[in-house]
């Protein structure tokens, strides 16, 4: 590639560790320049900056930025950020790793519920022998809230192994083999069915506290819910308050609203809740690579970018 072809791109990350992207990147890319922000580095230069956490106010300071990409799925700490270019494209990260082991973590989070694990964990605390009623998982209706990438696919991969299965989403989706309800109209009547609710929503200002008392008294009685998108999602004073009524009978949370939790907070000690350090799952930069050097070719060869965010939603 000609010098003046070559993409100047800014590594930018306070959570991803660059010693494990900064390496197949320089090989993937080839010529382009790839720095981080502790380098000599110029920022009139940078073109591309590629994120996880960056710190406040950074983007705002490179004049010529074209793209950002973002390492993660979810975008909303970036959209956050006053500072943000509001011109530049933005692209969140949609990796087939990430998505598999999103998979894998929201079925074990589900099998675990459907055969009661949780209660058998309370039982064994107890010393209390006491088998529960045989459920054959036809029989047991899981519901994903948020049919985008990883709800469709956690919703195939739960219908695969013989799980009824609803899904709830802003708009109109279409599974094969799975029933499928949108908007707030539909919101009743999804929960309804939910005997174990999983959450994989995008945090926006309209998902924002969306599992609230309300929500939650909607759900049949002794329900599980599992949250494995965004811990503002949750009004938490309500899940504890459906927690303690038995009306929830488990949650399984993997996100908060605050990370780490503060070893203060009423989720650590609560006998049915499982708390989870924000692990199910991460972004592996050997299958996510493939993505962002698709996408700095594509802007250098003025192609439409892959997975671009609408900053509207």
């Amino acid at each position: 590639i000609p010098l003046w072809l070559c993409m100047r791109v800014l590594f930018l990350s306070s959570r991803a560790a660059p010693s494990k992207w900064l390496e197949p990147l320089t090989s993937s890319l080839g010529d382009d320049i790839i720095w981080e922000l502790n380098d000599d580095v110029n920022h009139d230069d940078i073109e591309v900056a590629i994120v996880a956490v960056p710190p406040p106010g950074v983007l705002s300071q490179l004049p010529r930025l074209k793209f950002i990409q973002s390492l993660w799925v979810g975008v909303e700490s970036l959209l956050k950020d006053p500072s943000l270019p509001t011109h530049v494209p933005l692209a969140r990260l949609v990796d087939p790793g990430l998505t598999d082991t999103m998979c894998l973590s929201v079925l074990q989070h589900v099998l675990n519920a459907h055969h009661g694990y949780d209660v058998y964990m309370n039982q064994q605390r107890e010393a209390n022998w006491q088998p529960l009623p045989f459920v054959r998982q036809c029989d047991r209706t899981v519901g994903i809230m948020g049919m985008g990438e990883l709800g469709c696919a956690a919703a195939i991969k739960l219908r695969s192994i013989g799980f009824e299965v609803v899904g709830w989403s802003r708009s109109e989706k279409s599974v094969e083999g799975v029933r499928t309800y949108a908007g707030l109209p539909q919101l009743d009547a999804f929960l309804h069915r939910s005997e174990i609710l999983v959450c994989l929503l995008p945090l926006t200002p309209d998902t924002q506290g969306i599992i609230s008392s309300r929500v939650l008294k909607c759900l049949p009685a002794g329900a599980v819910f599992i949250n494995v998108a965004r811990g503002g999602h949750v009004v938490d004073g309500d899940l504890i308050s459906a927690l303690d009524s038995r009306h929830i009978r488990h949650a399984v949370l993997d996100v908060f609203h605050e990370e780490p939790l503060p070893s203060s907070h009423p989720f650590w000690s609560h006998p049915h809740v499982t708390v989870l350090p924000h692990v199910a799952a991460e972004t592996d930069p050997r299958t996510a690579i493939a993505q962002v050097v698709e996408n700095i070719r594509r802007l250098r060869a003025n192609k439409p970018l892959l997975h671009l965010v609408d900053r509207e939603r």
